[in-house]
């Protein structure tokens, strides 16, 4: 079934999507856009964990990734690879580095082993904008309480971005405390932009058996969002500065039409030399089925926004700046989000070939404000510019189809379907990923991914648990 809380968790400032850019290997998703792709969600597992585990699979330890980076010369391919880690009881720490090698041996193929860039090797091996690194700690404090710390510098970029949480777990409710100097962002259109300041509290309910949950957070941005792909567009309004207050519910139910459970004979594979033990390549893939779940919501929010004029600014190297202009507003605001979504399996995923076809198809709702004005449902209304991006619904599919053994092709899409003047329904392709699978069938549901992105232009291998 697809993620359906990712309708309640993308009004909230901490909704990771997986990207190389960052060696956390995660970017935060702006609030009050449309819902992200689920194929583009983080892993739940931190990065330098995931690496930790790969590198026992890559030759060296060092994984692949390909993202943009800030300066051409540079090249979008890198390698990353853990350099050092310490483990103990209740305590670890590691290191990460990454390799940027296509400046280092461009000039070689260029001009020849004879030629002066091919003897000048040493010399480029010192270039700094080569490498980034990036320091991570994790420390358990209780059972229940532990405290994250990580700083990472990458070579072309003169300014350290640190992170800092705090996670606390209570029977029924999860609290977590974070702050990032600064905060790297991406909108729905796949641009990013770094927040110099960003500290958030929130805490979460645990989903109950009666399908209700809520969330209630306070976040805090200080700083010009800076654009991190040298664009000309505004930055979006929920990353301005400002103090915002957010509470938000929703209730999440799902029905099966129909499914076939899993049978003894199914895991057991009798044979001359004897009874076999044959689980799923995944425990979440494991029935044939055909279901329908949604969830719907609401939000309230007070925001407290200090907007300035940057029109005579000057920001200094390390990113801050300053006005002559400042003013504060208040604004308050509450509306409804919601999702349906439609689940069809074919195939129990144990055989070797041919036995996973399926296909997840999920209609978002994610204003129903912003939609009702632009259906004119209470007369002529006017709609701004981030609205108009949340008045169409948006249709997530998701196709995956098992190649061999454990290793499926899957792609996740996202059309707009947006209204034309003759009343007709207009899809646009507003996103797609495509990704090979590599079910681990050992851990019960993780899997390797290696994902591609043809909107941000960008892909990374990633080690997913539990991502249902």
């Amino acid at each position: 079934m697809a993620y359906l809380r990712t309708a309640m968790d993308s009004e909230y400032w901490d909704l990771n999507i997986a990207t190389p850019t960052s060696l956390h290997g995660s970017a935060r998703a702006v609030p009050g856009q449309s819902m992200p792709l689920d194929g583009t969600r983080a892993s739940r597992a931190l990065r330098i964990q995931q690496l930790s585990f790969l590198s026992n699979g890559f030759p060296l330890g060092i994984i692949p990734a390909y993202s943009p980076p800030g300066s051409k010369d540079l090249g979008a391919f890198s390698l990353q690879s853990l350099l050092v880690k310490t483990v103990s009881s209740n305590w670890w720490v590691g290191l990460v580095g990454q390799l940027r090698p296509k400046k280092l041996i461009a000039p070689i193929d260029r001009d020849g082993p004879e030629s002066q860039p091919y003897k000048d090797i040493p010399k480029r091996l010192l270039d700094k904008s080569l490498y980034s690194i990036a320091l991570c700690s994790q420390l358990s404090l209780t059972p229940t309480t532990s405290v994250f710390l990580s700083t990472e510098g990458q070579g072309d970029k003169k300014k350290r971005s640190t992170k800092a949480m705090l996670f606390h777990k209570l029977p029924n409710h999860d609290i977590t405390l974070e702050a990032a100097w600064p905060e790297l962002f991406v909108d729905h259109k796949g641009n990013y932009w770094d927040v110099p300041e960003s500290i958030s509290l929130d805490c979460a309910s645990v989903v109950s058996e009666s399908g209700l949950r809520y969330r209630l957070g306070l976040h805090n941005n200080r700083g010009k969002p800076l654009a991190g792909n040298q664009l000309d567009d505004e930055a979006p309004p929920a990353l301005m500065p400002g103090l915002c207050a957010k509470a938000a519910f929703s209730y999440e139910k799902s029905r099966d039409i129909w499914r076939r459970r899993e049978k003894k004979e199914d895991f057991i594979l009798k044979t001359k030399r004897g009874e076999i033990w044959r689980p799923a390549y995944d425990v979440r893939l494991k029935e044939p089925h055909l279901a329908v779940s949604g969830i719907i919501g609401g939000t309230c929010s007070a925001s407290f926004a200090r907007e300035k004029s940057f029109e005579s600014v000057e920001s200094s190297e390390d990113g801050s700046s300053n006005s002559l202009d400042s003013k504060r507003t208040t604004s308050l605001n509450s509306d409804l989000f919601g999702s349906v979504c439609c689940t069809f399996q074919l195939g129990k995923f144990r055989k070797a070939f041919g036995d996973l076809s399926r296909i997840d198809a999920r209609l978002n709702i994610s204003s129903a404000s912003a939609l009702a004005r632009a259906s004119n449902i209470f007369g002529k209304a006017s709609v701004n510019k981030a609205e108009n991006s949340l008045s169409s619904p948006r249709l997530n599919l998701i196709l995956q189809q098992q190649i061999l053994g454990p290793l499926v092709f899957r792609v996740d899409s996202k059309l707009s379907l947006e209204s034309s003047s003759q009343r007709k329904i207009d899809p646009q392709m507003e996103d797609t990923i495509y990704s090979l699978n590599y079910s681990l069938r050992l851990l019960g549901s993780g899997k390797v991914v290696a994902w591609y992105s043809p909107k941000r232009k960008e892909g990374m291998v990633e080690l997913r648990l539990f991502e249902f």
